[in-house]
């Protein structure tokens, strides 16, 4: 089930004897462990009944032992198991990527556990080394399969961009700030859409104005150090615009600061290959290339797909082939042993902005 769903289900149908967490998620993750924690046990209880176990260091065994011993001092409990899938037994058939291996007796204890739990003891285990796509499926299948006897399992998947584009304005919403969407988008894209870590730059925020004006792109990096990188997403977005003043003016800055300027070719690299494919497939406007890509396995938010749009429409698909061989020849002259650096951006700033022939 999916984390407001579990905390639906805990205020109407309270709580299990246990509980799997399963995923690498973490800020859906804080939010449904606090809403365990809230249900199982008063905040007067929590010293007492709270027990925590590191399933790298314990066995499984003593957790089930834990939960089954009586407590003098707290009538409720919440057990928590950390590196859950540290549990699972390590199987030659494992390394061979079988994924059918059958599951090891050491889950036994807590199925036959779970057939009479002890009352008032919950039990939380946290899987959170593996995610949900990639390389990583078939290892969180097995932690499932694992712990099967569990009765509820709550999938924490990452959110995508525009999920962490509309968590990141609730967010804001809730304490109390006013985000330009374009310094949303900045924050959102140069944190990689990471709410757990976004929701830690909106606290400090909130320090930082206390809700009193607008935060604009200016105020995100000024204020989130991952974010400071993102005037070269700037630079990316001027160039695929074709805007040659403002590019001059971006890469001023980022000289200034000592930027990493092959990072910027990199980026631009990216965003002129996404378009040219945009171009080649026949997709029109933003809402098409974001629902292509998408469907291909490649991150796409709305506010991407929009920048891939206009750098479509700016250039032809020859001017993109070009750019792309400009781009290669202009990393190559950066690597080399030039004197200096910010001559050959600028000359590859003038070249890609002169005026569509």
């Amino acid at each position: 089930m999916t984390p407001d769903r579990f905390i639906q289900s805990l205020k109407r149908h309270g709580l299990r004897p246990a509980y799997l967490f399963l995923g690498a998620e973490a800020h859906q993750r804080s939010r449904a462990k606090k809403a365990l924690l809230e249900a199982a046990l008063p905040a007067e209880e929590r010293e007492t009944g709270l027990a925590q176990y590191d399933l790298s260091e314990s066995s499984l065994a003593e957790v089930i032992d834990d939960a089954r011993s009586l407590s003098l001092f707290s009538a409720r409990r919440l057990i928590v198991a950390l590196n859950a899938e540290s549990a699972l037994p390590r199987q030659k058939s494992e390394d061979a990527g079988d994924e059918d291996a059958p599951a090891s007796s050491d889950a036994a204890p807590l199925a036959e556990y779970l057939k009479d739990p002890s009352p008032g003891v919950v039990l939380l285990f946290e899987a959170t080394r593996y995610d949900f796509e990639g390389d990583d499926k078939k290892k969180i299948e097995r932690v499932r399969k694992f712990y099967s006897p569990v009765p509820e399992t709550v999938e924490l998947r990452r959110f995508s961009p525009d999920e962490a584009w509309a968590e990141t304005q609730a967010l804001a919403n809730a304490a109390g700030l006013k985000i330009e969407p374009a310094a949303l988008s900045l924050m959102v894209e140069s944190l990689g859409a990471d709410v757990a870590h976004i929701a830690r730059e909106i606290e400090k925020l909130a320090l930082y104005c206390g809700g009193k004006r607008t935060i604009g792109e200016q105020d995100i990096l000024a204020m989130v150090p991952d974010a400071r990188s993102a005037t070269i997403f700037e630079l990316v977005n001027a160039l695929g615009r074709r805007d040659r003043s403002r590019s001059l003016s971006i890469l001023d800055t980022l000289v200034r600061e000592g930027e990493y300027l092959p990072l910027a070719l990199a980026f631009l690299a990216t965003q002129f290959r996404l378009a040219l494919a945009a171009r080649q497939a026949g997709l029109r406007g933003a809402f098409q290339i974001q629902g292509h890509f998408s469907k291909m396995g490649v991150p796409m938010w709305s506010a991407r797909a929009e920048q891939i749009a206009q750098t479509a429409t700016r250039f032809s698909t020859r001017q993109l082939q070009e750019g792309l061989n400009l781009i290669f020849a202009t990393d190559r002259d950066l690597r080399s042993a030039r004197p200096d650096d910010r001559t050959i951006m600028e000359q590859f700033v003038l070249r890609l902005t002169q005026p569509a022939q």
